[in-house]
């Protein structure tokens, strides 16, 4: 029973997304695929300890989320059209029999979820939200605790979200190439706001909220993997390994703040940082400059020191003269004038 759950738990942490875009694509809806994927999971947890675990356990889920959707198609008189169109899905797959499904040959429908979840109708509340829910994977309940909202307040949210969506008929696609850019500026900020609100902690009784940084990070992880070309997702995924590899750090044994030049350095994680320094240099190669590369750059100076007296001072002053010109915020001048003072 405990290999039957531990394989299911980790479909859901590592397959969630991938299954869920399908799905959606598939029966045009939030909820109806999320209701089959759930059911499917629920089968699994049965099914697995008396049958086995399949070869391939994402493309058994997968297959039963299907069959649970034409189930429903099925009984839904006004929805013919769709049980048709969900049907041919299913048997292409070959659905007798789930362990030998291929899905090699499926698109990844993740960047079109993740543009749709993010689409500039939607207000920011409810593109974070849905960007946990249906590519994360976390509960309404999970989400509305990282961000201290009342479960119903974020329920009632999601639901508008999904109802927008619905009634102005946003587009499950990815949108035009002259569209990408403001687009997918909306997607790395959702991501890197999920991030902050985790590294932050602006909110709640923890300094630091690791599930959210990691959560952020599979999704830019995510990001790379669907748009590996765009220098700023590299950018944004190694600034956030970067920052978070000090994790353990940034807080006493007592739970205080300890600031940037107090932490002990030894306690930050190479591994992220020797990952975040190589994403970087990658982005660096494709001569897009952007502020998440800039401020990734920023942080690598900080990693590269061995101590605060180390550190380069003058070279992240003229990383700030640079930043302004992409972000000219009060506090990016206030950051560049604290590194002038310091490198002086």
């Amino acid at each position: 029973m405990l290999d039957a759950t531990a394989a299911a738990t980790a479909v859901f942490r590592e397959e969630w997304g991938r299954i869920m875009a399908t799905l959606i694509r598939a029966s045009g809806s939030f909820d109806v695929a999320e209701d089959a994927l759930q059911d499917a999971f629920t089968s699994a947890l049965a099914a697995w300890p008396v049958r086995g675990i399949p070869d391939n356990p994402a493309a058994w889920i997968t297959a039963v989320a299907h069959r649970r959707m034409i189930d429903l198609a099925r009984r839904t008189a006004t929805s013919t059209t769709k049980a048709a169109a969900v049907a041919y899905e299913i048997e292409r797959l070959n659905p007798t029999n789930e362990e030998e499904i291929d899905m090699s040959g499926w698109p990844d429908d993740r960047l079109r979820l993740m543009f749709t979840c993010c689409h500039p109708a939607l207000n920011l509340d409810a593109q974070v939200g849905l960007c946990l829910r249906t590519l994360g994977g976390l509960s309404t309940s999970e989400i509305a605790r990282a961000f201290l909202l009342p479960e119903a307040t974020l329920a009632q949210r999601m639901v508008r979200a999904k109802r927008k969506i619905r009634d102005a008929r946003i587009p499950y696609e990815i949108p035009s190439t002259e569209r990408i850019p403001e687009r997918l500026a909306a997607v790395q900020t959702v991501i890197y706001l999920i991030f902050n609100e985790g590294y932050l902690a602006n909110t709640g009784s923890q300094l630091v909220r690791t599930d959210l940084c990691n959560e952020a990070i599979r999704l830019a992880r995510m990001l790379v993997d669907l748009m590996p070309d765009a220098a700023e997702n590299l950018g944004m995924l190694a600034l956030m390994l970067l920052q978070n590899s000090r994790r353990d750090a940034r807080t006493s044994p007592a739970g205080d703040l300890v600031t940037l030049e107090e932490q002990e350095r030894s306690l930050w994680h190479q591994a992220d940082i020797v990952e975040g320094l190589t994403l970087l240099e990658r982005a660096g190669r494709m001569r897009d400059p952007g502020e998440y590369q800039l401020q990734a750059a920023i942080a690598a100076v900080h990693a590269r020191a061995k101590d605060a007296s180390k550190t380069d001072w003058a070279q992240i002053a003229a990383l700030y003269a640079v930043l302004i010109r992409f972000n000219n915020s009060p506090v990016v001048r206030l950051n560049h004038a604290v590194a002038v003072a310091m490198s002086e």
